[in-house]
């Protein structure tokens, strides 16, 4: 089977940038429509990417400045999607914080079902206090604390999922007239840390054995976490040799953890802003920011990080130093020192190599498909998470005028030939031990 250029897509609310709720031609409030999502969704499948991405974050985020991101619970909203939409998958963000592993398996492997076998769940250690404060009285555990508990959470809800081997085309009569056998439904008898859970699971393995586990581990425990269990990585990296070294990284600890580490999917996330011209690529670029001028949109980049204002001096790594006790992603800040420390990049490189916080590619058509497959076939990554700046009107632009071009050059599949998320992107599958009397 030759080898294709995966592509996810993120869907969150009006889309990825910021300003984009204020976009003149769509609806401002259709971050709560649900025609909304089944119209991107619709678009997504028709282009023939392999999943929808939506991240979560249960807050509401009040400061000046921000929009709703984040209102529509995930399950909930692709539950709804996976009625309507065929094909595609569904990327769901859940928190190990601040859920319980047992209802959590449970509602992701019952969607498996529902949908036949297109369900990923995107594990995620939430760092905002504000979200602790949602879930009760005690203060937001520590960075440590929080990876050591989504490594149990991950641990126990894959035992789970495994716990029930029932063949749904087994007919009781070869068992004896017994759907229970002493093998096909055990006890996992978890005494963890942070969970005591017996199990098993009330539902069985499903069309692809059970959900495919994405994460986006950035810190030394983010990456040995994914190291450890991710199927897919979704990561902010902004340059090919960091992007190189990454991988590398997450692939050592995935050998350090027993696991073959060609069953590990990198699909990083990818800004595409597409124009006739670059010029116009470039000046919709500061548009979207909210600038009037390339040199406006320099000096608010000096300043947001405290770089003298010089847009053509080489920067340092000094400047962009992640703390992994930070609140926010420690990702962007290491993606955004990663690439200084790689490349000779002066400021007016780094605004048009990023943007909030991934890569971004910008350019005509054929600029912006060069750009990606650049990376894929040299084996860097294998394939994007598409982040669209607006929704709909980015995404429409992208399957419109650089989706034809990455078929042109054989990189896509054609259709949806694979009925399962696992089988879509080449990954083991779930062996199910044969059922006996």
């Amino acid at each position: 089977m030759p080898r294709r250029l995966h592509l996810n897509v993120g869907v969150n609310s009006t889309g990825y940038h910021g300003n984009s709720w204020l976009a003149p031609d769509a609806a401002w409030d259709r971050w709560v429509s649900f025609e909304h999502y089944v119209a991107v969704a619709e678009l997504a499948r028709g282009a023939g990417f392999d999943a929808v991405f939506l991240s979560d974050h249960p807050a509401l985020q009040r400061a000046p400045g921000n929009r709703p991101l984040h209102s529509l619970d995930p399950i909930v909203l692709f539950t709804a999607l996976a009625a309507r939409v065929p094909d595609i998958g569904f990327v769901i963000t859940a928190s190990s914080s601040y859920n319980s592993p047992y209802n959590l398996a449970r509602r992701l492997a019952s969607l498996d079902h529902i949908s036949g076998g297109r369900v990923i769940w995107n594990v995620v250690s939430s760092f905002n206090p504000d979200i602790a404060a949602n879930f009760g009285a005690e203060p937001l555990p520590g960075r440590a604390e929080r990876y050591r508990r989504a490594d149990e959470f991950v641990e126990v809800v894959r035992e789970l999922w495994r716990s029930w081997d029932h063949d749904a085309g087994t007919a009781p009569a070869a068992l004896g007239d017994q759907l229970w056998t002493g093998e096909n439904a055990r006890t996992i008898d978890h005494h963890g840390e942070f969970f005591d859970v017996r199990g098993p699971l009330n539902v069985p393995l499903g069309p692809q054995g059970y959900p495919l586990i994405a994460q986006a581990g950035a810190s030394d425990a983010g990456i040995d976490l994914a190291g450890k269990h991710a199927d897919l990585l979704y990561a902010a990296l902004l340059g090919k040799d960091a992007a190189r070294a990454y991988r590398d990284q997450v692939r050592a600890r995935a050998v350090a953890h027993g696991r073959d580490p060609e069953a590990i999917r990198l699909l990083p996330g990818l800004v595409p802003i597409v124009a006739p011209t670059r010029a116009e690529a470039l000046r919709r670029h500061e548009e979207l920011n909210g600038h009037p001028s390339e040199e406006s949109f320099l000096r608010a980049f000096a300043d947001r990080y405290g770089i003298p204002f010089d847009p053509d001096a080489v920067l340092i790594p000094e400047l962009f130093l992640a703390d992994d006790d930070q609140q926010s992603p420690v990702g962007f800040t290491r993606s955004l020192h990663d690439l200084v420390a790689s490349e000779r990049i002066t400021l007016r490189d780094i605004v048009r190599r990023v943007e909030g916080g991934h890569r971004l590619v910008l350019g005509t058509p054929a600029e912006v498909a060069e750009q990606i497959l650049d990376w894929w076939r040299e084996g860097v990554v294998d394939g994007y998470t598409v982040q669209p700046p607006t929704l709909p009107h980015d995404l429409e632009v992208f399957v419109r005028d650089v989706i034809p071009l990455l078929r042109d050059a054989g990189a896509l599949a054609d259709g949806y030939p694979e009925s399962t998320v696992r089988a879509r992107f080449g990954l083991p599958e779930v062996v199910v031990p044969v059922t006996t009397g």
